[in-house]
């Protein structure tokens, strides 16, 4: 479902649950982010969130592994850690049990990877495969992440490149380059676990993961919630090897026009910018990263502990004031 269609469906129900019945429901429809939020005590609030796809490779492994990172991934947005996990599995009755072993054991494993507990699920017959997690997650009330509150003046870090979802297309299409596909998936596996507790020990404004909106769809998300006007850099932007190649080739799945339809008069692109590099920015990715405005005084100290953890990061832009999203070269 495109973001427009969704939010369309869901802007009824958020009547029905409004905010002075449920006190300490302090994320929900009403403020939506990455997950739902309840505080339990003090110093404990609960993360709630689940996501689940068909196979976007080829390997079953690796396809669960994805999933589960891919789902867990919101908990890291909202600067939690992971608690609980359910498996959400739909599979056709005639596919060989060895193979839905193995998407499980990817996504059990990437659990155990978390810290959390793989504790159960519900599975259905469906004609084509689907996977991925219900997930609880834990966090201090006072140490959410949201997508609000990113100021001017603060700069915009990204800790994964972006790509994967046109060198998965390009796998579905019989294309791909066997290099890129396999650093794609070592990038989706990886979780956002490590750069979740680098961001949160640094201290940020606001926080997203960029997974099927595009980039410029949870940007702007993230603009528009903040009041402020989220700058990108074209130069800076990193890119997956083989992402590039692909888009000049346009080989963009469906999401990308959906992305472009709904998220493009938000954006101001600089006239000289290829068409095929601005569908890229709006193209779905699975399992991307985290994309945070850090308060400048604190940046030299966050990209420090990121080279200190062998984790990558990127800074992509910053914030100013206004509203909506701008590419500059």
């Amino acid at each position: 479902m495109g973001p427009e269609a969704l939010a369309q469906v869901l802007r009824p129900l958020q009547k029905l649950f409004p905010a002075s019945r449920h006190p300490n429901l302090t994320v929900g429809l009403e403020v939506s982010d990455d997950a739902a939020v309840y505080r339990i005590t003090k110093e404990v609030a609960v993360i709630l969130t689940l996501d689940f796809f068909t196979p976007v490779v080829d390997d079953p492994y690796d396809y669960g592994a994805i999933a589960a990172a891919n789902a867990m991934s919101d908990v890291y947005a909202m600067g939690g850690e992971v608690a609980l996990a359910l498996n959400i599995c739909g599979f056709p009755s005639d596919l060989p049990p060895e193979v839905i072993g193995e998407i499980l054991r990817g996504g059990a494993e990437k659990v155990a990877e978390s810290g959390g507990a793989l504790v159960g699920g519900h599975t259905i017959v469906d004609k084509e495969p689907k996977y991925g997690l219900a997930v609880m997650g834990m966090v201090h009330p006072a140490q959410v992440f949201t997508k609000g509150g990113a100021q001017p003046g603060d700069s915009l870090v990204l800790t994964k490149p972006l790509g994967t979802g046109i060198i998965t297309t390009a796998l579905k299409g019989e294309v791909a380059d066997p290099r890129h596909v396999a650093a794609a998936v070592e990038s989706m596996k990886r979780l956002n676990k490590e750069a979740a507790s680098l961001l949160r020990n640094a201290g940020v404004h606001a926080c997203t993961d960029i997974t099927g909106f595009s980039l410029l769809g949870h940007a702007y998300e993230m603009a528009e919630r903040s009041g402020a006007r989220l700058r990108f850099s074209a130069e800076k932007l990193p890119f997956l090897e083989g992402a590039v190649g692909y888009a000049e080739a346009s080989l963009f799945p469906g999401g990308a026009c959906r992305n472009k339809d709904t998220y493009e008069r938000w954006v101001h692109f600089p006239p000289a910018m290829a068409e095929e590099m601005r569908m890229l920015l709006f193209t779905p990715e699975t399992s991307g990263g985290l994309l945070a405005a850090i308060p400048p005084e604190r940046l030299s100290m966050l990209l420090e502990q990121f080279a200190a953890s062998a984790q990558p990061s990127w800074v992509v832009g910053d914030v100013s004031k206004g509203e909506g999203i701008e590419i500059t070269l």
